[in-house]
């Protein structure tokens, strides 16, 4: 029964740090809309 407990618990850890890998090196972030007059970013116009 502990070793059951153990496995589950590491099983999470390892889920919880490939989540973390993920969105950390892997999401993409989005980008903050400015006002059109500040700095206009043309790539995403055409």
């Amino acid at each position: 029964m502990n070793t059951i407990i153990q496995n589950i618990l590491v099983l999470i850890s390892i889920g919880l740090a490939l989540a973390f890998l993920i969105k950390k090196f892997f999401w993409k972030k989005s980008k903050s809309k400015k006002a059109f007059g500040d700095h206009h970013d043309c790539d995403n116009c055409h």
